[in-house]
């Protein structure tokens, strides 16, 4: 009886970094998962321990074009989320929160699904506010390097509450702040990926700028709890919702955690810093704690702890 009433969730990106996280917990909650990616960023590994569940599916599928499918719930992840990734090709990013939007927005129309927008902090830009409140607009380029992704996320957060204004859909958006974990790409250039590769390998670390500007990590095991609370909460929670944690640290001092608990030798050197890169990252968590019942409970060393594990299992593997 208990699988005629599994509810059926799609993830989209379910191949990445959090969502093979997500489809895991969504299995083990004893939902029946459909995970659509078409393996630009995503990777097969991250989802290989699933394949053998008979309620895992994965469909090769690109967000830009429709998909048909009857679902549930529905957890729109679908975008390149690194600068390295995302900039590769920014025609094709901006397609993907885009379009991705309007047709995963149309899946939920006809199946009457609740859908869930996985946005980001960078719809903050470089932030003149500190930290970061969901009632701040931003300051965004709309013309640089980074456009692509920040105006992309911003544009589906538009088309999202224009289809809960025009259609009464069920939506709900997250802004997701920096996250780390095991199964972070290795070369996706982020800070927590590219410093423990780095102290691992006995390269040196690349600091942009002079490391004085600052960042907030939330662990991957709380963005997933963060992300399904917003799903699984009252209709009215419309959003958007800033989830990630707020325990500020700078760039510098990660560096040098990092290097001691990899127990490395490796030097830091200073780079020129990215054009539009946000010199300032911290979330204001009010409406996830007052809303969600919501609050990261991993400290930055267990989770850098559990990360570093993972790294040196998949290098060596290499």
């Amino acid at each position: 009886m208990k699988d005629l009433v599994r509810k059926r969730v799609l993830v989209t990106g379910g191949a990445g970094f959090i969502g093979s996280h997500l489809c895991e917990r969504l299995l083990n909650q004893g939902c029946d998962v459909v995970c659509v990616d078409n393996f630009y960023t995503g990777r097969k590994a991250n989802i290989a321990h699933l394949i053998g569940d008979p309620y895992f599916e994965v469909i090769r599928h690109d967000v830009c074009f429709p998909l048909y499918v009857e679902v549930d719930e529905i957890y729109n992840l679908a975008c390149p989320a690194s600068p390295i990734h995302y900039q590769r090709d920014p025609v094709q990013t901006t397609k993907t929160s885009v379009h991705g939007a309007i047709n995963m927005l149309g899946l939920a129309k006809r199946t009457g699904a609740k859908i869930l927008q996985a946005s980001t902090s960078e719809v903050y830009g470089d932030p003149a506010i500190h930290p970061q409140v969901e009632g701040y607009w931003g300051n965004v380029n709309p013309i640089g390097p980074r456009s692509c992704y920040d105006e992309g996320k911003r544009c589906a957060e538009t088309l999202f509450f224009d289809y809960w204004r025009q259609y009464k859909l069920p939506i709900k958006v997250v802004r997701i702040f920096n996250t780390y974990g095991p199964r972070m790409h290795p070369n996706d250039g982020r800070v927590v990926s590219n410093f423990i590769v780095q102290a691992l390998s006995g390269q040196s670390i690349t600091i942009y700028g002079d490391g004085s500007q600052t960042r907030s990590f939330c662990f991957v095991r709380d963005m997933i709890d963060g992300l399904m609370r917003m799903m699984d909460s009252d209709d009215t929670v419309t959003g958007p919702i800033n989830i990630g944690n707020p325990q500020e640290i700078s760039v510098r001092d990660l560096a040098e955690n990092v290097v001691m608990m990899c127990e490395s030798d490796s030097e830091l050197v200073y780079v020129p810093l990215p054009e539009d890169d946000p010199l300032q990252r911290k979330p204001d968590i009010t409406m996830a704690s007052q809303h969600l019942g919501w609050m990261p409970s991993v400290e930055l060393e267990a989770g850098l702890k559990s990360t570093i594990h993972y790294f040196q299992s998949a290098l060596r593997a290499h």
